[in-house]
């Protein structure tokens, strides 16, 4: 997959942002169904951070780390609230939960995160490699423009300090992936965030894998359940 860094990459359509409210129909298909974990292969105690999208919570990535913890996986949240956005005092607090889980489990960590949160993974990974094992990345917009995405006005108003033009030099310098295993998982049925923005650059150790459904529902969704306990248990082995 080639870099999409044109500045020409759109929003997504509002055919594909009223599309979104599909997500009740997968949190109905969730409550009744589960996420499949007893059909995939098992952990054995890894340590997996799961960070939520922009205006999302710990709650709102309950299922997965469910799913992950009864896989055999140690899931934790990220313990920081709403993501209202990156703040000094979050980055401080990611670093050093990154920190505390690897050396309380003597282990490396998967960061696992959706939307924003896999923003967020991915600059922890490029900053502490060491200490994580692989970044899964969930429709998150790291890639293209920082404004193909339909959130971009509402961000913008939560975070005064980072309205007007955006930072092209730093958006560019954060688009090449960090140097840990990579899977980007992505829908181009995405409502939310242009899915050409959610693609790595695939290498050795990077890869991107579509799914179906929406942006909202990636947490929920069992197609990314198993792309992450996949690619985990090939690690492992």
């Amino acid at each position: 997959m080639a870099r999409q860094d044109s500045a020409d990459v759109p929003s997504p359509s509002l055919f594909l942002l009223l599309s979104e409210l599909r997500v009740g129909a997968e949190m109905a298909q969730y409550f009744l169904r589960g996420l499949g974990e007893r059909r995939l292969p098992r952990g054995h105690g890894e340590p997996v951070m799961v960070i939520p999208g922009f205006g999302a919570s710990d709650a709102n990535t309950a299922a997965l780390r469910t799913a992950l913890t009864r896989l055999g996986y140690e899931a934790v949240g990220w313990g920081c609230g709403r993501n209202m956005g990156m703040r000094a005092q979050v980055r401080d607090r990611l670093s050093q939960s990154l920190r505390s889980l690897h050396q309380e489990r003597g282990r490396k960590v998967t960061l696992i995160g959706w939307s924003l949160g896999g923003v967020f993974a991915r600059e922890m990974a490029r900053h502490q490699p060491q200490l994580v094992r692989r970044v899964f990345t969930l429709g998150s917009p790291f890639n293209g423009h920082p404004n193909a995405n339909n959130l971009v006005k509402l961000f913008a108003l939560l975070n005064p300090k980072m309205r007007g033009a955006p930072d092209m030099d730093g958006f560019r310098r954060r688009i090449p992936a960090p140097p840990v295993p990579c899977t980007a998982i992505h829908t181009k049925s995405d409502g939310i965030v242009a899915w050409q923005c959610s693609v790595e650059t695939e290498g050795a150790q990077i890869e991107n894998v579509e799914v179906r459904g929406s942006h909202f529902g990636l947490p929920l969704n069992p197609q990314v359940l198993k792309v992450i306990a996949e690619r985990m248990a090939k690690d492992a082995g």
